[in-house]
């Protein structure tokens, strides 16, 4: 059954502010969640993928009451990930409004817990977030926020996470990763050739006609971004923005864009 590409942004959560970073590191602000989600709902974007940045690193999730302030200014699909090291968190999650937990680091320190997860909530409910620094024929597999090496090969650990039970795969180029020079396609191609559930592609939009490339060319289901859905111009002002759906049939269609980017302030 044909399935409609979805484009999603990646907003990435920093000590509750919406951050965006280069490579993972030096965030620059961004804006208030509950108003930049607020702004992506009026857009009826097609799903919403949050990322702790801080949780990555300190295996603290964010408190049950933020969460639930996130997902209740949403009415589109929302998945979190970041910090979540017990299968009842992840319960948790779906209780306040999200309909998808993002794991990371878990997939390297405690696997057991993901397939305990998947099996309870379902795999279209567990994503597994894979992050890959390194070009073409050297590629590294990282976690904890690049700061670990778990792998010399993202197809073989994103097989393992299919094994674990996850129902989807977050594949990030951390080269790649804001600084708008295209998605790392070879990659993306290599993660979604290996496994037979739906795979996001993300790092490293710069264009809007560049979201069409892991789909038409490298097999996604999906395309992710963040800096291309949050800034704008040279300058990279804070201009939260998603393409109109007449917009998106034409990146679907052909790749190009022609029309000028709708901003709106966050």
């Amino acid at each position: 059954m044909f399935v409609e590409p979805r484009f999603i942004p990646a907003l990435l959560l920093e000590d509750g502010r919406f951050v965006k970073t280069r490579q993972f590191s030096d965030p620059v602000y961004v804006g208030d969640p509950v108003n930049v989600l607020s702004i992506f709902n009026e857009f009826v974007v097609d799903e919403i993928i949050i990322l702790d940045i801080t949780a990555a690193r300190t295996r603290t999730r964010q408190p049950v009451e933020a969460l639930r302030r996130y997902a209740e200014e949403c009415f589109i699909p929302i998945a979190y990930g970041g910090g979540l090291v017990e299968v009842d968190q992840f319960g948790e999650c779906f209780h306040v409004g999200f309909e998808k937990a993002i794991v990371n680091t878990i997939l390297s320190e405690a696997p057991a817990v993901v397939e305990a997860a998947a099996s309870r909530y379902g795999s279209q409910a567990v994503v597994a977030s894979i992050d890959v620094r390194g070009g073409e024929g050297f590629r590294e597999v990282v976690v904890r926020g690049n700061s670990e090496v778990v792998s010399d090969s993202p197809a073989e650990w994103a097989r393992r996470a299919v094994g674990l039970g996850v129902g989807e795969i977050l594949i990030t180029s951390v080269d790649r990763e804001g600084t708008g020079q295209g998605f790392d396609l070879e990659l993306i191609r290599e993660v979604a050739e290996a496994v037979t559930v739906p795979v996001i592609g993300h790092g490293g939009a710069g264009r809007r006609m560049d979201l069409a490339g892991p789909v038409h060319d490298a097999g996604a289901s999906a395309t992710a971004a963040g800096t291309l859905f949050v800034f704008q111009g040279p300058a990279k002002g804070v201009l939260v923005n998603y393409p109109p759906r007449q917009q998106i049939k034409k990146i679907l269609d052909s790749g190009r864009l022609n029309q000028p980017d709708a901003p709106r302030v966050a």
